[in-house]
C-alpha cells in the first residue's frame, strides 16, 4: 500500500508515497487510487484516502493538498483543507499531513528537524526546470527561518531518466547534466530525480541528508501508477508528510 522512507525515521514525523494496490478502485485504477481529479468514482477515491491514511496511523481529516497546476507556487497551511494552483506545501503544525500527488512527476518531501516543519513538493519537468524546490526552501526560510543545512530529504519515486524521453524543446530547459541521448534523433532522456538532488545540494542540504527512491514509475508499474506508461488512463499516488 505504501513506501516509507528510511530518512525520516527516528524523527518526529510520518512520511510516505503511497503505491498502487491495496485500494478499492476498478480497472484502469486498479486500485488505490488516490487522484480526485481522475474519472475514477469519487466514493471509490475517498475510501481510498481513508485507508491510506489509516493505514499510516494519521487522522483522516488531517490533511491539505491543492489542484496542481505545474508550477512554482509554495502554500503555507496552519489547517486541513483543499487548494488550487500550488505544487508545495509547507506547515509547522504537528498533526497536519501536507501531500502532493504524483504518477510521474517527481515528489520531494521536506523536513527541517531544527525549526519544525515540512514540506511536499510536486516537480514533473516544468517544475524541476522552474527550480520549485528552491522556491520551497526560500518560503521555509522566510516562514520560519529554516537553514536548508539542516534539512532531511526524500526524492521519491517518479519515472527515471532510462524511460523518461523528451524532446529537443525540453531537453533545452533541463540543465545537460541531467540528459542523455535517445534512440531516436532529436530526442533526450531526461533525469528529474538526478536534477532535483543537484538543486537541493546546491541550496546547502547535505548529500548524507538525502534519499533517493530506487523505484520508477514506468519500471516499476506493478507497483506504481505511470501517466506515461498508461497513456493517461491510470490513478495517482499521494506523497505525504507531517509532523507528529
Amino acid at each position: 500500500m505504501y513506501h516509507q522512507p528510511e530518512i525520516f525515521k527516528g524523527h518526529p514525523v510520518v512520511a510516505a508515497e503511497s503505491q498502487r494496490s491495496g485500494g478499492t478502485s476498478p480497472p484502469p485504477y486498479t486500485s488505490l487510487n488516490l487522484g480526485i481529479n481522475t474519472d475514477d468514482d469519487p466514493a471509490c477515491i475517498i475510501a481510498n484516502r481513508e485507508k491510506f491514511l489509516e493505514a499510516l496511523g494519521w487522522p483522516v481529516g488531517q490533511f491539505a493538498h491543492s489542484y496542481q497546476v505545474h508550477g512554482h507556487e509554495v502554500l503555507t497551511v496552519h489547517e486541513p483543507g483543499s487548494h488550487t494552483g500550488y505544487d508545495a506545501i509547507i506547515t509547522n503544525q504537528s498533526g497536519l499531513m501536507v501531500g502532493v500527488t504524483i504518477a510521474d512527476c517527481t515528489p520531494v518531501l521536506l523536513y527541517d528537524p531544527v525549526k519544525q516543519a515540512v514540506a511536499a513538493v510536486h516537480a514533473g519537468w516544468k517544475g524541476t526546470v522552474a527550480k520549485i524546490v528552491v522556491y520551497t526552501l526560500d518560503k521555509m526560510k522566510q516562514e520560519y527561518g529554516t537553514a536548508p543545512e539542516d534539512c532531511i530529504a526524500y526524492i521519491g519515486t517518479c519515472i527515471s531518466q532510462p524511460n523518461y524521453e523528451v524532446d529537443e524543446r525540453v531537453a533545452s530547459q533541463f540543465n545537460p547534466n541531467h540528459l542523455k541521448k535517445g534512440v531516436q534523433a532529436g530526442k533526450w532522456m531526461a533525469d528529474l530525480k538526478g536534477a532535483n538532488y543537484s538543486l537541493l545540494l546546491q541550496e546547502g542540504i547535505k548529500a548524507r541528508n538525502i534519499e533517493v527512491s530506487r523505484f520508477c514509475t514506468w519500471g516499476n508499474n506493478d507497483l506504481y501508477f505511470s501517466h506515461r506508461k498508461n497513456q493517461g488512463k491510470t490513478g495517482r499516488m499521494l506523497a505525504v508528510i507531517g509532523l507528529t
